[in-house]
């Protein structure tokens, strides 16, 4: 079911509470800090954040990560091949690894949530695992301020 809002009825509640958005904004910078210190590349934290961009529906976090992700050298095909990355080889174990512990932080299955961390550090270490699900949890947490204040997708 699709709400449509006029401008006058949605509520920017990053801009009713500033305050809470830059922890959020924050979180966030800890979270690439953390990815980069683990030796993720920004390519990795950008196709994380646009598979869970894709999960959720968010327009806006799509529109300004597919930009990120292109700008950190990621190609339009495995962009467009990203919806059936497990169908493909064009993305290697460890983004693999990270692509799966990204949708089980978006969906959170009970079932595979033990085995999805199993699997993915035997192609992550401990600190590339947490960085990847600080990533996905900051980009969630994003996805729901834009979804649910309607923030508008321009073109660009």
């Amino acid at each position: 079911m699709t709400i449509t809002t006029t401008p006058r009825e949605r509520v920017f509640i990053d801009k009713v509470d500033p305050e809470v958005f830059r922890a959020l904004s924050r979180t966030a910078q800890l979270a690439g800090a953390a990815a980069q210190r683990a030796g993720l590349t920004k390519m990795l934290v950008e196709l994380v954040n646009v598979r869970i961009s894709q999960i959720n529906g968010c327009a806006f976090c799509l529109r300004v990560h597919t930009r990120a992700a292109l700008e950190a050298g990621e190609t339009a095909q495995r962009l467009g091949l990203l919806p059936a990355w497990r169908e493909t080889d064009v993305f290697t174990p460890a983004e693999r690894a990270a692509l799966t512990l990204a949708e089980i932080t978006t969906d959170l299955p009970e079932s595979t949530r033990s085995s999805a961390a199993v699997v993915a550090r035997k192609e992550l270490t401990e600190e590339q695992v947490s960085a990847v699900l600080w990533v996905s949890i900051s980009i969630n947490a994003f996805n729901r301020v834009s979804i649910m204040s309607g923030h508008p997708v321009r073109e660009a």
